[in-house]
């Protein structure tokens, strides 16, 4: 889903989402958030989830909102953090015909679109300190107006909030209002990063496993305990998010070696980790380059949905070139999608 755009108008998520031990694993840190989590399912008050990106903080708004008296509504988020704070307010509040140059109709925003629903604001700590006060006016009383609309209008909405910052410290540096912090905070979750919940690794790792299985229509093997083991001995600083990258790689490629980070010399660390020889500097300079021509290949094919002539277009090489290199380094051919699954939305791709 691209950045800012509305979700599920009119329907529950529920169908995107993982089995709920998934989403909240075993560990003693995500115990703790769901105990949270069940006690605000059918509150209407402002939640706020805080963590590092990749924790799955979207995750557990989606959650929230499919077990919740709101499920019937839409889900609605918008990516704070992605629309530039001049078109920030348009895309929030709506506008009327006229309000500005270019408004040739009239557009409701989505906040409007949220009603009866779940209006889930990722990042609101990227909010424009000028727009902050019109937000906490619609927090505050539920009413709004459209830009160039003199009539102010009610709304019922639950609203979850997200942010990777400390909102405490952006109070301080005068860039986040105190009482907007106050509003949305009355019910704050923290969300764990993947290495304080190591034991959640194995967990992830097949659900990956199975859903990238279906997306690309191709059959992997279940990780081997070396490789669940060295997982779970990883720092993940991009946290679920990287695991996945990771877990996709795996099943594309087709090797345990495609499940380590890509920082990383894959086939260098798997010889270490056998205690084989690492070989000549020559050998490991050619592994390297290989595997890092491999992650480029993967990562343009995916951005350009698998159109091959498109992505030797952004890699500027030829498409004779880009087939030979594809074949070199293993990558497995993704079959026609009318002959697959219609694959859903990866819920572990975002916040």
């Amino acid at each position: 889903m691209a950045a800012g755009e509305k979700s599920s108008k009119g329907s529950s998520p529920a169908g995107l989402l993982p089995p709920d031990e998934v989403v909240f694993g075993r560990s003693a840190a995500m115990q703790g958030v769901r105990q949270k989590v069940n006690k605000v399912i059918g509150m209407d008050v402002p939640v706020l989830l805080e963590g590092d990106g990749g924790t799955g903080k979207e995750l557990i708004a989606r959650w929230v909102h499919a077990h919740s008296p709101w499920k019937d509504g839409p889900f609605v988020k918008v990516n704070c953090a992605a629309i530039p704070g001049t078109l920030l307010e348009s895309e929030l509040f709506g506008f009327e015909k006229g309000a500005f140059t270019g408004a040739i109709h009239r557009k409701p925003g989505r906040v409007e679109l949220a009603q009866g629903g779940t209006l889930f604001l990722d990042e609101i700590g990227e909010i424009d300190r000028s727009l902050q006060a019109k937000l906490l006016q619609f927090l505050q009383d539920g009413r709004f107006s459209r830009i160039g609309g003199g009539e102010e209008q009610s709304q019922q909405t639950r609203v979850i909030c997200s942010t990777n910052k400390n909102l405490e410290k952006e109070i301080e540096a005068g860039r986040f209002r105190s009482d907007l912090f106050y509003r949305i905070n009355v019910v704050r979750i923290a969300m764990p990063r993947l290495r304080d919940r190591l034991e959640d690794v194995p967990l992830l790792a097949e659900y990956l496993r199975v859903f990238y299985m279906k997306q690309f229509g191709l059959e992997r093997e279940p990780l081997n305990v070396d490789t669940i083991c060295y997982l779970q001995s990883l720092p993940w600083p991009g946290n679920i998010r990287e695991l996945s990258n990771s877990i996709a790689r795996y099943v594309l490629i087709g090797s345990d070696s495609a499940s380590l980070p890509e920082t990383q010399n894959a086939r260098a660390v798997s010889r270490a980790a056998t205690g084989k020889k690492a070989g000549s500097l020559k050998q490991i300079a050619k592994g390297a380059i290989i595997e890092m021509e491999r992650n480029l290949i993967l990562e343009a094919l995916r951005t350009n949905h698998w159109n091959r002539r498109k992505a030797a277009q952004e890699l500027k090489i030829s498409y004779r070139a880009l087939i030979y290199k594809i074949r070199e380094a293993g990558i497995g051919a993704r079959r026609s999608v009318s002959t697959l699954e219609q694959p859903r939305t990866n819920p572990f791709a975002a916040d």
